[in-house]
């Protein structure tokens, strides 16, 4: 699976000033393998599923095999714990 996160480490990379390189995100790109139900044997290559506490995922149509599949994040589901412990450390 690949996590895929903001490319910037700022909001907005537009308005910095110097080279754009040195605001790109090194953890904007994470690759973790994993399991998946058996039913997504059948997955076929842009098509989107839920993963429970992670997001949602497409089939990626270029790299996928039948024996190793591939899902690109497309959206990540919203983390409200990161409140809830950022309210706490206040």
């Amino acid at each position: 699976m690949r996590l895929y996160d903001r490319l910037f480490g700022v909001a907005d990379p537009a308005g910095a000033e110097g080279d754009f390189t040195t605001l790109l995100n090194p953890n904007s790109l994470e690759t973790v393998s994993g399991f998946v139900e058996q039913c997504l044997m059948a997955a076929t290559a842009g098509a989107q599923y839920q993963f429970e506490r992670l997001g949602y995922f497409c089939a990626d149509a270029k790299d996928s095999l039948p024996e190793k599949f591939v899902f690109n994040r497309i959206v990540a589901l919203r983390d409200s714990w990161v409140k809830v412990a950022g309210q706490a450390k206040k």
